[in-house]
């Protein structure tokens, strides 16, 4: 699994496979949890993921925390001081996991920003909101809204 680095409210924290080996968790449901570590008791409920953004808003004991993950290549572009968005170009936007398209934010020949929300995807009972990863033109729209969509589906299609 390798090292990552986890970044709650700004303070980055090393995660490695041994660190998750020694929690003890039960999933009591697909999003919620029950977390023992060092005899102390956590309640765990996923409230909100984005995977493009890898990020994840989960509750402890009631207290809302906002994760970003960073993985061993995000970890290697920012040592490298490199911009991890600069380096991607804007291409077609794909279904990153199979879902449902809940609603759709855009519309063809709409100009995109970086950041714009475009599409809201459902999988796993959490809705995702893909955003554009860089400035563009929206050349169509390849979905419907309520539409079922597998992984690395074409979604919208970019000039």
């Amino acid at each position: 699994m390798g090292t990552f680095t986890a970044i709650v409210d700004g303070e980055e924290i090393q995660i490695t496979s041994e660190t998750l080996a020694s929690l003890d968790a039960i999933s009591s449901d697909s999003d919620q949890f029950h977390i023992l570590q060092d005899g102390k008791s956590y309640q765990a409920n996923v409230l909100n993921s984005n995977f493009n953004q890898k990020t994840i808003t989960i509750s402890v004991n009631g207290n809302p925390y906002t994760i970003k993950i960073e993985d061993e290549y995000d970890q290697l572009v920012k040592k490298m001081g490199l911009s991890a968005t600069a380096a991607q170009k804007v291409g077609d936007i794909k279904a990153p996991m199979p879902g449902l398209i809940l609603d759709i934010l855009v519309e063809s020949g709409q100009t995109i920003e970086k950041g714009t929300p475009l599409v809201i995807l459902e999988a796993m009972k959490m809705e995702n909101v893909l955003k554009a990863e860089g400035d563009g033109v929206i050349k169509s729209i390849e979905v419907e809204k309520s539409a079922a969509v597998e992984k690395g589906q074409i979604l919208i299609i970019m000039e």
